[in-house]
This record gives structure tokens, C-alpha cells and sequence, in this order.
């Protein structure tokens, strides 16, 4: 058997999406900025998948531009944040990913902006009354917080956090990579300065992506050399990579509160089923709170067998991923186990679940595990 528990890496491309985008590289090849009827047409179509979009997060086409994925989205907010709104303070956690931590950490070492993080609870959630504490010593600042943790599933209240930023004039960027065509998104009544999003994260091809900028919110071009996204992003747009996006983020969003009750059963019965099989086995994050239901990790008790888990995992056709604490100078491990103190003698897996997951196949992997431990 063949075992796909790595969906929060990326995720199997729906057919549907992938026979739109067929069908358009073979008859629809204008270039969009182009004035004759191939690039008009071609401009129609990308110009359509931006009114989806709006029209699924309730904003305005005028606030969605096209991205390669939620990396660059993420530099764009935190970079023209700094560079044109004047921010000098930037709060967040230490468990973002590493496209806002490591841009964060640049422009700190440049002297350009001053950092403060969140202090975080054991299961990864983070303390809200710390949050405020540090929203009143800094006003005007720049809240950098994602909406669920990629690693371990924890998952911010992102209207609590939306509401505590208005009162102290802050600035919320919010990664919703893990989130988004997973939950639904009411921006009129949340307030966003940004959000970073990726298609290959709900069934869409991979090197796409949007920016959500609030119409409030205005910055200079990130991309310079073309006009392209309202002058925001130079460069040709990715058209078929767009069309795919919004018609697999369509689709997510038809089928949403289906896939979460079922996806979230396949968790909740996978973790039962390692309780049980397993003796010593624990769960990072939130796991019976507020937690991404496409993500469980596992943490394994001290064994031999340990740092070889992925390996055999693999060898028996399942694919998921994992990390674990730093156990020594030279063995960075998961920044994110390593900030909430996870022992480093205990092996942690994530097993991330999609649409296309069965029971059956979490039967499979919790047999394998347990072949392992026996």
C-alpha cells in the first residue's frame, strides 16, 4: 500500500485543476499584458480568478495580486512594511516559518526594525496577555502571526488577534498557507493588514500564490520592471499557475465543511489509534483545542529505533515527515519543538491529512508503527 501522509508539504493536484490548466496551455497562450484578442482573452481569465478569489474571501479583486506562494508574499508584507509604512517594531513567535522568521531576523541584524516575540504555551498557543503587554509598549507596530503552525497544527484566534491589533494602531500580517481553502475567510468583518497564501497547500499547482493587502494599507511596488499586478509585481504572470489556483481554492471552498468533519474524524481516530497501540506515544501542539485538523504529530518515546522512523516509514510506502528537538550543538532540529522545550530523546512524526485519505490507510500506517515498537 501506498500512503500519502504529507499533506501539509503540498498536496495532490485536483484533476479538475489540472484539465483546466491542460486545456488553457494548449489553446490560450497570449501574453496578458498584450493588446490583441489572444492577450485580452488571456487577461479575462486571470482578471475572472481574481474576482473568485475576492469573491470567496469577501474583499475586493482590488486587494488579491498574484505571488510565486506564500514565501514571497510573506517578504512582500514584512519588507514594505519596514521600507514604506515606517514600522520599527515587528512582534511575533518564534515558531513562525521561516519565511517570516528568517526575514524578521535579516532585518533586525540590519538595524532597520526591533523585535519582540510572543511568549507561547506548551501546546504551542500563544499568550494572548503577553501579546497585549507587548502591543502597548509598541504601538504602531507590526504583528506577524500565523494562523496555524505548519509543524504541530496550533492555531491562533485570528478575530482576537485582528481586534487587539486595531486597538493599538498595529499592523497583522498572517500566513494563512496551512489555512486557506481549509477554513472559511470573512475579510470584511477580520481585520488584515496582509495575508500570505499558496495553492499547492488546497489541491493547486505549485508556484502560485496571492497576497491579500487591505485597500487601507499602501506600498510601493515589490517587483519593479512591468506593470503587472497593478503595477505591484513586474513580470509576466504565472496564467495557468492563477486559473489552477482559484479553480482548486473554488473547490476547496465548495467542498469545506465536508472535508473538515471527515478529515478531522481520520485525525482524531488516528490518534486513538496510536494511544492505543502505542504506549508512552504524546502529541505536540493543541491536539483536543483550537488545532489545523489536517495535522497530527505524533511524539514517540525514547527508543533505538527512534531515528529511523521516517526511514521505515518510507521503505513501507508511507510517506510523512518529521523532526525533532536540538540534541546537540551541531543538530539544529525543529526550531519549532525546539521552542517549546519537546524532550530531544523523543522521535516527533507529523502526519498530515488531505481529502483523498482513508481509514483504511491510517489502520495501515498505525500497524507499521506498531511492528516498529514491538
Amino acid at each position: 500500500m501506498k500512503v500519502y501522509f504529507d499533506n501539509a508539504a503540498t498536496t495532490p493536484m485536483d484533476l479538475e485543476v489540472v484539465d483546466l490548466m491542460a486545456n488553457m496551455m494548449r489553446e490560450e497562450y497570449g501574453n496578458p499584458s498584450s493588446i490583441h484578442a489572444p492577450g485580452r482573452l488571456v487577461r479575462t481569465k486571470i482578471e475572472d480568478a481574481r474576482k473568485k478569489i475576492a469573491q470567496l474571501l469577501n474583499c475586493a479583486p482590488g486587494e488579491i495580486f498574484f505571488t510565486s506562494g506564500g514565501t514571497e508574499a510573506d517578504n512582500m508584507a514584512i519588507r514594505k512594511s519596514v521600507s514604506d509604512l515606517g514600522v520599527k517594531h515587528i512582534i511575533s513567535t518564534e515558531i513562525e516559518h521561516h519565511a517570516v522568521s528568517h526575514t524578521i531576523e535579516e532585518l533586525v541584524a540590519a538595524g532597520k526594525v526591533e523585535s519582540n516575540m510572543v511568549k507561547l504555551h506548551a501546546n504551542g498557543q500563544i499568550d494572548m496577555a503577553h501579546l497585549e503587554e507587548l502591543l502597548k509598549a509598541n504601538p504602531n507596530a507590526l504583528v506577524c502571526l500565523m494562523h496555524a503552525n505548519n509543524e504541530i497544527g496550533s492555531m491562533i484566534d485570528i478575530d482576537q488577534v485582528a481586534e487587539l491589533c486595531k486597538t493599538y494602531h498595529a499592523l497583522f500580517q498572517c500566513d494563512t498557507v496551512q489555512t486557506m481553502g481549509h477554513y472559511a475567510f470573512d475579510l470584511s468583518k477580520t481585520r488584515i493588514s496582509f495575508l500570505a497564501a499558496s495553492a499547492h497547500k488546497f489541491n493547486g499547482p505549485k508556484g502560485v500564490g496571492f497576497i491579500y493587502i487591505n485597500h487601507e494599507t499602501k506600498i510601493s511596488p515589490y517587483l519593479t520592471g512591468g506593470s503587472q499586478e497593478r503595477n505591484m509585481r513586474g513580470g509576466t504572470e504565472n496564467v495557468y499557475g492563477i486559473v489552477g489556483l482559484a479553480k482548486a481554492l473554488e473547490i476547496s471552498c465548495t467542498h469545506l465543511e465536508a472535508d473538515k468533519a471527515r478529515i478531522d474524524a481520520l485525525r482524531k481516530y488516528m490518534a486513538e489509534e496510536l494511544t492505543k497501540n502505542i504506549p508512552g506515544v504524546q502529541f505536540n501542539g493543541d491536539l483536543h483545542g483550537r488545532s489545523l485538523y489536517t495535522v497530527l504529530n505524533a511524539n514517540f518515546p525514547p527508543s533505538p529505533i527512534n531515528e529511523m522512523i521516517l526511514f521505515k516509514l518510507d521503505i513501507a510506502g508511507i510517506a510523512a515527515s518529521g523532526g525533532s528537538a536540538c540534541t546537540s550543538g551541531t543538530n539544529i532540529g525543529s526550531h519549532v519543538l525546539n521552542a517549546l522545550k519537546v524532550d530531544p530523546n523523543r522521535a516527533s512524526v507529523r502526519f498530515s491529512f488531505g481529502r483523498q485519505n482513508t481509514k483504511e490507510e491510517v489502520d495501515y500506517v498505525v500497524g507499521k508503527i506498531k511492528e516498529m515498537f514491538s
